[in-house]
C-alpha cells in the first residue's frame, strides 16, 4: 500500500468531491468523523464546504493522501489557532483514512505525514487532535506517539443512550 500525500493542494470540483465520496465511505464503515451512518454524500457535503471555505480563507492546511490510482485515499485538516497565546500548536482533524486501506499501515502513514506537515509551518511545536471513546481510536494515536491529555466523559451523543468520551491527546513536535 502506498500512498501520495500533498500538502497544501489545489482545491478543485475533483479533489472536493473525492473529499467528500471518501468521507461518506468513512462514515457509512462506522469511521468516527463527525458523522454516525448511514449517511450519503449530500448529508456531508455542508461540512465540507465549511471545511474548504477555512482552508480557502487560510485558517485551515489540508493534507490529501492518493492512493496508486489517484484516488483520495487520505485526508487530515490542519487548523491554525488565532489566540495570540496558543499559536505554537494546532489542531488536526477529519483525519480519514479509506476503509479499503485500514489495517495496511494508511493511517500510521497518514499520521507521520501530518506531523511533518506541521514541522513545516512556522512557529507550531505540536499538534493536538481529539478522538471519539469507545472505538479505541486513542490506542492508535498513541501507537503514533500523540500522549492522551484531556478526557470529557459523555461529550460525544452519538445515539440515545449511546454517549462517548471525547478524548484530547498531543504530539509535541520538537
Amino acid at each position: 500500500m502506498t500512498l501520495t500525500f500533498t500538502f497544501d493542494p489545489v482545491v478543485d470540483r475533483e479533489l472536493a468531491d473525492g473529499i467528500l465520496d471518501l468521507w461518506a465511505d468513512v462514515t457509512n464503515a462506522g469511521g468516527a468523523v463527525g458523522f454516525v451512518p448511514p449517511v450519503t454524500a449530500e448529508d456531508i457535503r455542508p461540512e465540507l464546504l465549511k471545511h474548504l471555505d477555512a482552508v480557502t480563507t487560510g485558517r485551515t492546511r489540508l493534507l490529501v493522501g492518493r492512493d496508486t490510482g489517484g484516488r483520495v485515499a487520505a485526508t487530515a485538516f490542519l487548523a491554525l489557532n488565532t489566540h495570540r497565546l496558543m499559536t505554537h500548536w494546532l489542531w488536526v482533524y477529519t483525519v480519514m483514512v479509506h476503509p479499503d486501506l485500514q489495517g495496511r499501515g494508511a493511517g500510521r502513514a497518514l499520521m507521520a505525514a501530518t506531523a511533518d506537515a506541521a514541522r513545516t509551518i512556522d512557529g507550531i511545536e505540536a499538534v493536538r487532535l481529539t478522538c471519539r471513546g469507545g472505538m479505541g481510536l486513542e490506542r492508535f494515536y498513541e501507537s503514533c506517539g500523540y500522549k492522551e491529555v484531556g478526557r470529557v466523559p459523555g461529550a460525544i451523543r452519538v445515539a440515545p443512550d449511546d454517549d462517548r468520551d471525547d478524548i484530547t491527546l498531543l504530539l509535541p513536535l520538537l
